[in-house]
């Protein structure tokens, strides 16, 4: 089994040529659309955009959270955009700007699908990715997270350390 590239370098550098050229376009409208506080490196074995742990460390798995992804898979490449995943309404925008642009989006829940460049409307995904702040971002996974059994269990623990400070004080 291959091991991962450990840089983006060189996982671009291990693609044929046209998916190289694909991806590093995908790639430089990420990175001039990415709000600040995002960061960029590999991530799961794919060109990830998260937010650091030096930020944010208290995630569910110890990882980053991740915005975006691209990745070059055996029969299409990927671009993972987990900010249209959980914002139905920046979703229908997404929807509605993909069909204005005249593209077909083949589109699982976050994972929109290209077999070339000319699969995808740069500009939406440009405005895609500029749409969600890190803060904004933050705010949906801390409510999401809330509503999971860990969570409910951190924000019991959480107000049981107030009342006890408010007994004390």
């Amino acid at each position: 089994m291959p091991s991962s590239p450990s840089t983006i370098a060189t996982y671009l550098a291990s693609l044929p040529p046209e998916r190289r050229r694909a991806m590093e376009a995908v790639r430089k409208v990420i990175r001039k659309n990415l709000p600040k506080g995002f960061e960029e490196g590999m991530q799961y074995g794919m060109i990830g955009y998260y937010v650091p742990l030096s930020r944010y460390a208290d995630t569910y798995n110890g990882q980053p959270l991740g915005i975006a992804a691209l990745a070059s898979q055996k029969n299409y490449m990927a671009l993972y955009l987990m900010g249209v995943y959980g914002n139905p309404k920046l979703a229908k925008q997404f929807h509605e700007a993909y069909a204005k642009a005249g593209k077909k989006l083949d589109m699982g829940k976050s994972c929109v699908r290209f077999r070339s460049l000319e699969d995808l409307p740069l500009d939406v995904i440009g405005e895609v990715i500029a749409a969600v702040s890190v803060d904004d971002f933050l705010a949906g996974y801390e409510k999401v997270r809330a509503g999971t059994k860990t969570g409910k269990k951190k924000v019991a623990a959480k107000k049981k350390v107030a009342a006890k400070k408010k007994v004390a004080a």
